[in-house]
């Protein structure tokens, strides 16, 4: 065991305090809406919060760790200009508040209203296959986690007979979320991940600082600076040997950004259940900032850290004693996924070993909690019921949605036993979510903003899609070092998607669509949110995305977000420019790493600060609307 008494004590409190905010959850669930998009009442902070958290699971953080390791502090250099599009996407909206203004409690729901109610079921079918495939190595990867980092028996006896700790483990990490969400649906989902996200990004920091006095910077330097030419982990300029996680890997993703918004129906719960398409919009933008301590800070600094570890000397000693461990874990596939957590074990105090164990736990029922809702409610929300055409009562409708739920943790349960994993995570997790977003992304952005947009062309781009995407599987399994990867199948299925569907909806001749009234605009305007939702963004400051919903406060968010963004930008531009034409030594580059760094920890602390305090406004706030709000039992 790796864990002392304090540490399982601190994993405990976590799980104890999770549970209550389900507790409390279960006593406000009276419709279909709430156990869908918590009755629609949840605030901005709370958005980003738990979007964030549904993103960040046990498996995310693990495949973070295996893309770092590889990459070093490249891929963060590329990912800064990434920041004009994130922002602008956000800023204007993009997807998210014209999706809003649908109304649609899923995506394929939207498909109904723009395309063709056949069309919804196969899209909705083909979203659900697509999860639930994608879902399917969530629970190996982080029971694996635990296991290992834990330092956890191959065997546990129960009245005499040995069972797998591999399989209890995963069972625990789907059985807790499945009765979190029969308890209090998207409104446990959502009061637990805020949970999780509050703390998670508190340790995070907590364990940076720790990893910093325990590895300082002259070694991180030797280290990495000792990598082979042109596979550079500091010198984005140098890093043209380095496989995988490279400037295609980044670009192809950086393309991603644009074309899949809301495509991802893992969290999809989180995109309909905003107050308004004003907070949704502002939650969005309020992403830039939540990503911070997550993805800018802890998940580049602790694989660099391990990398560090194992390629210094001085220290050999923590090397020898968890290099065995890594060297049995199986594949070399496993065997990156088990590295950096073990050199964790020989890092971390007492405590934060306990605070890391108990925000994994947390993130891996957070994201589970938030798939198992969301390919459970797709499968019945836009398979079943389409099929159906005859509403359930409503007593029925939570019944089955309870039942396509457990049948997903059933199905991930098996898959993780039996599936071998032969791809980094990330890369599967590409190649499988890109059965539906490789064409989903056409089809929306399509069916959201051109309204020459055709039913046609909406079949034509999603069967493009998922056909790229399941022939990439296969060749993959057949070949398990084919030269086109997860990402780049990805990147081949998005292009083919968008070509067929502009091509087929030039070519067939259809009458335009009524944006308005699928929109809610004008004449179609609903009184409810009228108030608060105005005309999108035209002219003057309108084109920077502030109109007149916004208060002063929405505004100081904006700004702030826009000076940010353009730092980092001018940053890009400057040190590209400068290394195009100067030859930068790698101490230079390791001084500007360091100067990131320590701007990343500090601004994280602020963050951490800022939305603690916005998401418990939040909270407060929803707990008020779901006790005096009227339902509407119709809108299921």
């Amino acid at each position: 065991m790796n864990l002392t008494w304090i540490d399982w004590t601190i994993v405990l409190a976590l799980l104890a305090l999770m549970l209550g905010m389900v507790l409390i959850s279960k006593r406000l669930v009276k419709s279909v809406t709430d156990f869908l998009a918590a009755g629609r009442t949840g605030g901005r902070y709370v958005i980003s919060m738990f979007q964030g958290t549904a993103a960040l699971g046990a498996i995310t953080v693990v495949g973070a760790f295996e893309m770092n390791y590889v990459a070093g502090f490249n891929l963060r250099w590329w990912e800064m200009w990434t920041a004009v599009i994130l922002v602008g996407m956000s800023v204007l909206g993009w997807v998210v508040y014209r999706f809003r203004q649908t109304r649609a409690l899923t995506m394929a729901q939207f498909f109904e209203m723009r395309y063709s109610r056949k069309f919804r079921i196969f899209g909705g079918l083909l979203a659900f296959i697509s999860g639930i495939i994608n879902l399917g190595i969530f629970p190996a990867v982080s029971a694996r986690f635990f296991i290992y980092f834990c330092g956890l028996p191959d065997y546990i006896y129960v009245l005499g007979i040995p069972v797998s700790i591999f399989a209890f483990v995963m069972f625990v990490v789907i059985f807790i979320p499945i009765y979190f969400i029969f308890s209090g649906g998207q409104i446990a989902v959502m009061f637990t991940d805020f949970i999780q996200g509050v703390f998670v990004n508190i340790v995070f920091v907590l364990i940076v600082i720790a990893l910093m006095l325990k590895v300082d910077w002259t070694h991180i330097g030797q280290a990495l600076t000792s990598a082979p030419p042109d596979a550079s982990l500091i010198n984005p300029f140098k890093s043209s040997n380095v496989k995988d996680f490279n400037f295609w890997y980044f670009f192809i993703g950086m393309l991603g950004l644009i074309y899949t918004k809301l495509s991802w129906q893992g969290n999809q719960a989180f995109n309909v259940s905003a107050k308004s398409a004003h907070e949704a919009k502002m939650a969005d933008v309020l992403t830039n900032w939540r990503l911070i301590p997550q993805w800018g800070l802890f998940l580049v600094f602790v694989p660099i850290v391990t990398y560090t570890v194992f390629h210094h000397g001085d220290f050999k000693s923590i090397i020898d004693s968890i290099q065995p461990i890594v060297s049995s874990a199986g594949s070399s596939m496993i065997q990156s996924q088990v590295r950096v957590p073990l050199v964790l074990t020989k890092l971390l105090p007492v405590g934060l070993m306990g605070a890391f164990a108990a925000i994994m736990l947390a993130a891996a029922i957070a994201c589970h909690n938030s798939y198992l809702h969301s390919w459970g409610s797709i499968f019945i929300q836009d398979f079943i019921m389409p099929i159906r055409r005859k509403p359930f009562e409503p007593q029925k409708h939570m019944k089955y949605l309870k039942l396509s739920i457990l049948g997903v943790g059933i199905f991930i349960f098996f898959f993780s036993l039996i599936f071998q994993q032969s791809e980094y995570i990330f890369l599967f997790m590409a190649i499988t979510g890109s059965i539906f977003v490789g064409g989903s992304g056409a089809v929306i952005i399509g069916g959201l903003y051109w309204k020459r947009g055709t039913t046609a062309a909406a079949w034509s781009a999603m069967i493009t899609g998922s056909s790229i995407a399941v022939g990439g599987i296969v060749i993959q399994q057949i070949i398990p070092d084919f030269s086109i990867n997860g990402q780049m199948f990805w990147g081949l299925a998005m292009l083919g998607s968008s070509v067929v569907y502009i091509m087929v909806s030039m070519l067939w001749k259809k009458q335009s669509f009524d944006m308005d009234r699928m929109l809610h605009r004008g004449e179609y305007a609903v009184e409810e949110e009228i108030k608060i939702t105005r005309d999108e963004p035209q002219k003057g400051w309108k084109v920077l995305g502030m109109t007149k919903e916004f208060t002063r406060g929405d505004k100081l968010i904006y700004i702030a977000t826009y000076i940010w963004t353009f730092l980092w930008v001018v940053v890009f531009i400057i040190g590209t420019i400068y290394n195009l034409t100067y030859e930068v030594s790698d101490a230079s580059w390791m001084k500007f790493w360091e100067i990131y760094i320590w701007v990343y920890l500090f601004t994280s602390i602020i963050v951490i600060i800022w939305f603690t305090i916005g998401g418990v406004i939040n909270v407060k706030e929803m707990l008020s609307a779901l006790k005096t709000m009227k339902r509407d039992h119709s809108d299921s």
